[in-house]
């Protein structure tokens, strides 16, 4: 009963350990991305990955860091090393939660970034499967922001572009920054991104 007492403790000293390992990597990570160090950061999260496969966020943030670096850049060869860095990291976790809001609006904003880079070649190719992954991101969970918001931006550029009425697009944008007031994460590094975002869109819409 002792040994197995002992047992009991060790295995539970082990998880408090593992935990507080992955809290303050993923601290550790979260501090080098808002330093600007994006390249330390997906590395950061790229190792605690590797330690901690039950959390699908560890490469979700992977991805995240390399897509919004890929938007600021204009280098070709440096957009294909970071989107596929992004796109790997995902692929491991959408295997294992394909009906993951959160990774599904993450895939929308992969193609978005290769939509930005090369709207000519990639706009028509991928336009169609952005919003397929937002609708379904939406249908998932209709009370997440990202899923609203990202779904109504995406479709007010196409608006725009084309020269239709924006105001449902403004509408939903609207609703998304009324969501993120509500929403609430599952963990303390659960996304919630996205306001700042919303509340600018919805300023350029009035």
């Amino acid at each position: 009963m002792t040994k197995i007492i002992i047992a009991i403790a060790f295995f539970i000293t082990s998880l408090v350990s593992a935990q507080g390992q992955f809290e303050q990597g993923m601290g550790k990570a979260f501090q080098l991305w808002g330093e600007g160090k994006n390249t330390e950061a997906s590395a950061m999260f790229e190792r605690i990955a590797a330690a901690e496969k039950t959390s699908w966020l560890p490469n979700y943030y992977v991805a995240l860091v390399n897509t919004t670096t890929a938007f600021g850049t204009k280098d070709k060869e440096q957009i294909d090393l970071l989107l596929t860095k992004a796109q790997n990291a995902l692929d491991v976790e959408l295997i294992k939660n394909p009906n993951n809001a959160e990774l599904l609006v993450m895939q929308a904003l992969i193609h978005t970034a290769w939509i930005a880079f090369d709207p000519m070649t990639n706009g028509q190719k991928l336009s169609g499967t952005v919003m397929e992954l937002y609708a379904k991101a939406e249908a998932i969970a209709p009370e997440n922001p990202r899923a609203v918001f990202g779904k109504a931006e995406f479709e007010i550029g196409g608006a725009k572009f084309w020269g239709k009425d924006t105001k449902p697009m403004c509408a939903q944008i609207e609703k998304a920054v009324g969501l993120f007031a509500t929403f609430k994460p599952e963990t303390p590094f659960s996304p919630k991104w996205g306001l700042e975002r919303a509340e600018a869109a919805l300023k350029n819409c009035k």
